[in-house]
């Protein structure tokens, strides 16, 4: 129970201009609106989700199709179900109570 309550609040993820973790770096430990003004990149081939959970956007301002990240390595953007690199923005999965 103890876990739980340190790690509740816990948002880490790292991406990738390139696939299998290649090419720039960024780690975001908050909500990004928009991928661009942040990374330089308007593409994201690869992740690496270390805490918590996300929605990933492929537009700007949290639009359009969603991909839900959970802990875990995207080697590639087909990993989490997407058919293009592009991403727009995104943002933590929190509880709404």
């Amino acid at each position: 129970f103890t876990a739980q309550i340190s790690e509740c609040g816990s948002y880490r993820m790292r991406v990738y201009e390139r696939p299998d973790f290649g090419g720039q770096m960024m780690e975001f430990m908050d909500d990004c609106p928009s991928v661009y003004d942040r990374f330089r990149y308007r593409d994201i081939h690869s992740c690496n989700v270390m805490d918590g959970y996300w929605t990933m956007y492929d537009q700007p301002n949290y639009r359009g199709r969603q991909y839900f990240m959970r802990p875990g390595e995207y080697r590639r953007f087909s990993d989490w179900g997407s058919s293009c690199s592009t991403i727009g923005s995104f943002r933590r999965m929190r509880d709404s109570f």
